[in-house]
Formats: C-alpha cells, sequence, structure tokens
C-alpha cells in the first residue's frame, strides 16, 4: 500500500486505556488516520492503581519517545526481596531484564501512563472522545466499517480496533460464542498513601507470603507507598457487586486477612483512603482475533494476570506489531493475520506462565505454607538464573524494518518499465 493510499484509511479505536492511544499513535507514524473513543465519560488520571512497566513495553514507549517522560514519573524496581507475614526474609531475586537485554522494570501509575499516552495522541492530533460506549459494528465489505455508540452517534471508518479489555464489547459483537474470561478464584486490590515515616525501598519491590494473602508494596524516595494485596476468593463475584464496592469496605476486608501478618502491613491500609479492588481473570486462548475489518488487540483477546507484570508491556507489543503489519501490508485481513501469527505463540505462554506463578501466591492451607517455606531456598536458587527470563524480557519490535514475513524493498530486484528484472 503506497503512503497517499495508507493517508485516506481510517483506523476507528475502542478503548482509551493504553493499547488503544499507543496503537493510534503507531498508526499514525505509519500515515494511518486514528480515531480513539472511550467508554468512560472522563479520564482515569487519578485511578488508584499502579502496574509494572517491563522493557519490553518500554521499547515500544521508546519507538515513540515517550520513554522518559513515563521513566521520569515511576520507579524502577530491579530486584525483589520475598518475605513471609511474620517478617521471615526469604531472599532477593532479580526483577525484569538483565541489563545486557533491557532496563529495569518500572512502578508506574496507571492513570498517569494513561494520561502520557492520551496527551501526546492530542498533540498528534489525534480525535480522543468519551462517553462513547461501544453498541454496535456494521461491516461494509470491503469499503469499512460504522460503530454505533450506546448515546445513538455513530463513526465510519476502514478497520476498527478493539482495544476494549478484558470484558470487550468488540469481542463479543464479533464473535458471540468466545470464550468468556476465565476467573482464576483471586481478587486485588491496591492504593496509594503519604500518610506513613516509613522508609524508602530504593530499587526493591518487597513481596510478602502473609498467612491469607499475597502482598505487594513499595517506598518511593518522596515517601509515596503503592500496594496491592491479593487473596483467594472461591465465589467469583459479579461485575455490578465489585462496582458498588467502597474503600471502607475493602479497607476492612483487608484489615481482616492481614490480621495474622506484620502490624505495619495492615497500618498502610489504614492510611490509604482510596481503595480499590477487582476480581482477576485471565484470557488462555480465543479462536477469533479478527473479523472482516475488525481486529483485537491486548486484553480484548489475551487478558493475562497481573502476576507476571506483563499486562501493559504485552499490549504495547501487540499495538507496534499490528501497526506494522497494517504499515506493510495492503490488504487488511491478511495484515490481521500476519499481526495473529506473528503474536498467538507468544502471548498464550506469558498468559499460561503468568497463570503458573498465581497458583502459588495465595496458599491458606497450612500444610501448604508449610511446604512452599521449606521449598523457598530452591525456588530462589532457580529464579537466580539470570538467563531463565530472557524469552519474556528480550522482545522488541524494530519499527524501521519491515513485518515478518514481508520483503524488503530494499533487497528486491529492481524492473525496468516492461515489468521485467534488471
Amino acid at each position: 500500500m503506497d503512503i497517499l493510499n495508507r493517508q485516506k484509511s481510517k483506523a476507528l479505536i475502542i478503548g482509551g486505556g493504553i493499547a488503544g492511544p499507543v496503537a493510534a499513535l503507531l498508526l499514525h507514524r505509519a500515515g494511518i488516520e486514528a480515531e480513539i473513543y472511550e467508554a468512560r465519560d472522563t479520564p482515569g488520571d487519578y485511578a488508584s492503581s499502579w502496574l509494572i512497566m517491563a522493557c519490553n513495553g518500554l521499547n515500544v514507549l521508546k519507538t515513540l519517545g515517550l520513554a522518559d517522560p513515563v521513566e521520569s514519573e515511576g520507579f524502577p524496581i530491579p530486584r525483589m526481596i520475598l518475605s513471609s507475614g511474620k517478617g521471615r526474609r526469604f531472599g532477593e531475586v532479580p526483577n525484569g531484564a538483565r541489563s545486557e537485554v533491557g532496563a529495569p522494570s518500572l512502578v508506574v501509575k496507571r492513570g498517569t501512563l494513561s494520561r502520557i499516552l492520551r496527551e501526546e495522541a492530542l498533540h498528534q492530533g489525534i480525535k480522543v472522545a468519551f462517553g462513547k460506549k461501544l453498541h454496535g459494528i456494521e461491516m461494509i465489505g470491503q469499503q469499512g466499517v460504522i460503530a454505533t455508540f450506546t448515546d445513538g452517534t455513530t463513526a465510519e471508518g476502514s478497520f476498527l480496533l478493539g482495544c476494549d479489555g478484558i470484558h470487550s464489547s468488540t469481542r463479543q459483537l464479533i464473535n458471540p460464542g468466545a470464550p468468556p474470561p476465565q476467573y482464576t478464584g483471586l481478587m486485588s486490590t491496591g492504593g496509594f498513601t503519604r500518610s506513613l515515616p516509613l522508609p524508602p525501598t530504593s530499587d526493591t519491590l518487597h513481596l510478602v507470603f502473609g498467612k491469607r494473602t499475597f502482598i505487594g508494596y513499595h517506598i518511593s524516595s518522596s515517601g509515596e507507598i503503592s500496594w496491592f494485596v491479593t487473596f483467594p476468593q472461591a465465589q467469583e463475584p459479579g461485575r455490578v457487586e465489585v462496582n458498588e464496592i467502597g474503600s471502607d469496605e475493602w479497607r476492612q476486608r483487608l484489615l481482616d486477612v492481614l490480621r495474622e501478618d506484620q502490624p505495619f502491613l495492615r497500618e498502610i491500609i489504614g492510611a490509604t483512603e482510596r481503595i480499590t479492588g477487582y476480581p482477576i481473570y485471565d484470557i488462555a486462548t480465543q479462536p477469533l482475533w479478527h473479523q472482516g475489518s475488525v481486529v483485537l488487540v491486548g486484553d480484548a483477546i489475551h487478558a493475562v494476570s497481573p502476576t507476571a507484570g506483563q499486562g501493559a508491556s504485552l499490549a504495547m507489543e501487540d499495538a507496534i506489531v499490528l501497526a506494522k503489519s497494517l504499515r506493510d501490508i495492503p490488504e487488511w485481513e491478511q495484515a490481521f493475520a500476519t499481526y495473529e501469527r506473528l503474536r498467538r505463540e507468544r502471548v498464550e505462554r506469558v498468559v499460561h506462565y503468568a497463570r503458573s506463578l498465581g497458583s502459588w501466591r495465595v496458599m491458606t492451607n497450612p500444610i501448604q505454607v508449610w511446604f512452599w517455606e521449606l521449598l523457598m531456598p530452591l525456588f530462589l536458587k532457580r529464579s537466580a538464573n539470570p538467563t531463565a527470563l530472557d524469552w519474556l524480557y528480550s522482545y522488541k519490535v524494530e519499527w524501521d524494518a519491515p513485518v515478518e514475513g514481508t520483503p524488503d524493498p530494499s533487497e528486491q530486484p529492481a524492473l525496468n518499465e516492461t515489468g521485467r528484472t534488471l
């Protein structure tokens, strides 16, 4: 597809969190117009959650020229210290890539990352519309697609990207029989506080195997404490039920499940004003990644448990591979198929890896806990292998190279005016 035709294309992007703006920025760079439609009425810049940005995600931000602003808002955490809820230190393991592979992982607020991406999209002239919950999709043969929103408005484009998360409306519309996200049996909560005079945990993420929970926390140089608590809940909660739980109720639940662990952990919870929580789901595999002029990206197609710290990074990887495919391959469906071919095996492997981590992060049976603590030295020895996770962190997509599987124009034989090789 030549640059003129690409400029006539328009992508409708459903979802304005992380995958959507990254995809829009990369498509814009490829010469394809993009518009972002977000279901929320307002940006979630102050969401009380944080994430780990690994070097494979930072590589995509570097391509966009956004790694520096994100790194300036985050804190590097190249190591993790593991301990029991009673304070017994098990040991230390590296967090993220070796220096030969990439930069250390960062702790960064989800809302801050989303804001940086959205502001860059607006700066580049990309339309961002809020209050646009997807209601329907109409595909018009090879001519394009029309998105209908619940407020009665519509948008028309050449193709549509479903970047709308684990409960994707786009996925349901193109494949009503799609396998639903799988509840992992775990709930996750988190928040921030500056109300406790605890010393900074420089370059360190602390992971605590509590009696009934799994806890992670980081204390920045400014004294801000970022924390999460994961705990088992056999019964899957309804989405409405979770949305109705306020900070006070979350706080009471957490104080209860932490009552047998070190007191300072309960102090952190008690000092946090705003607490949010959600059930942890994942999507191990989906049969349909794209249909006609619609394609799925990020959590909409391969949601991964936060135990691996890879959700945002995988979504960014998706975005750059898809944008390159659309840049280099004239037919949309062929571009979508190439994107799926290049991504499916990797993302399903990461989902499986994250699921395996989640299986041991919360153990409540005393015999299981005793056995796990007995095996902890063996686990730490295995985790100390500096190359064990290179497959995860070394992934990097070179924007200027042609998408894998397509010919490099610079390597093609020249043709004369008759079409014969010179």
